[in-house]
């Protein structure tokens, strides 16, 4: 049997970006199949912002991952051996099985309700790599995000940042698909050049070289109706001050404020969204489970018709490469979708 590689979470970083101490890496036979397991050989493993909050011991929408067990993460992988008549030896699947390079599932691989669950791709309609990206929990999250929370109507402006993040570029496209003007706000000139050119938003803002709230100004002068919230802090703030009424601000994350060593700040402005009669509300993509298929194939078919791009997906590559592949998404390195290639 083959050598699994793994890495498991050995303590919680005590406040700021988590450190090579905080991980254990390991190798393991992988264990003799039973009846209805399904051994699932990993080609690429998500990384995502999320994984920050999972490594702390407080209350949050999922549990924290515990201590000396395989770190969480969504994967993509191909079925080498199986015992279950619902998986072939070949078939390619998506599930969270962990930062492992090999992972066994059990009975719960058919049921959508348990950790274990699988579900069959086809790489003939998208790379695999795209199931972890817009036809994933990304894509996901923005569909759902954007469409169900934000509500976005034609002619409205719709302002994402990490726009050209997996999740924000998914945003853009849907908000133009839904007849709306587009502003994204990202953190550096070829991020700004591939939402423009490639992605067909009206307008970028470079929060780096640029004076944010000036800057919304110019770019969104009847106001903003939508705000998709990917990084929090000083931008939400400055988002506050120009939403128009009943406007929509959807909180998908806070990438600024994962890594504080001081209490994490929250919007000053909050009194906007009494003054302009407008709701902020947060996204879990776990609670549309029901819908995924549905919404997976409305962009699937976006994707076949053109009027979709997949995000950029970056590879990185050896399971060793974990942390520091992971660390990328905190200082802005990463373009696209990140995943790591075990």
């Amino acid at each position: 049997m083959p050598t699994n590689h793994r890495v498991k979470l050995a303590s919680r970083p005590a406040g700021g970006l988590p450190q090579p101490a905080n991980f254990e890496f390991d190798a393991v036979e992988t264990p003799a199949l039973t009846e209805g397991q399904v051994l699932v050989k990993i080609s690429y493993i998500s990384l995502d912002p999320a994984m920050r909050g999972w490594m702390n011991e407080s209350r949050s929408y999922i549990k924290p991952v515990q201590i000396g067990d395989v770190f969480r993460a969504g994967t993509a992988g191909q079925v080498v051996e199986s015992q279950n008549p619902a998986f072939a030896v070949g078939d390619y699947v998506t599930g969270n099985l962990g930062v492992q390079q090999y992972a066994v599932a059990g009975a719960g691989a058919t049921d959508p309700a348990s950790p274990e669950y699988l579900v069959k791709v086809d790489t003939r309609l998208a790379p695999l790599e795209t199931y972890l990206a817009t036809l994933g929990m990304p894509g996901l999250t923005a569909y759902f995000g954007l469409l169900n929370t934000g509500q976005p109507k034609a002619g409205e402006t719709v302002v994402v940042s990490g726009a050209a993040g997996a999740v924000g570029s998914v945003v853009g496209q849907i908000a133009k698909l839904k007849g709306c003007r587009v502003v994204g706000i990202v953190g550096d000139e070829e991020k700004a050049e591939y939402c423009t050119t490639e992605l067909g938003f009206d307008a970028t803002i470079n929060y780096k070289t640029e004076n944010v709230r000036t800057a919304l100004r110019a770019a969104c002068p009847k106001g903003i109706d939508v705000y998709f919230d990917n990084v929090g802090g000083e931008i939400l703030d400055f988002v506050l001050e120009q939403i128009r009424l009943h406007a929509r601000i959807v909180i998908c994350g806070a990438i600024s404020q994962y890594n504080n060593t001081t209490p994490v700040k929250g919007p000053s402005n909050y009194l906007s969204l009494l003054v302009n009669r407008a709701r902020m509300e947060g996204i879990v993509v776990f609670d549309n489970a029901a819908n995924y298929a549905t919404a997976a194939r409305e962009m699937a078919g976006w994707i076949q018709e053109g009027k979709l791009k997949s995000p950029k997906v970056q590879v990185e590559h050896g399971i060793e490469n974990f942390l520091p592949a992971l660390l990328k998404l905190f200082s802005g390195e990463n373009f696209g979708k990140l995943v790591l290639a075990p």
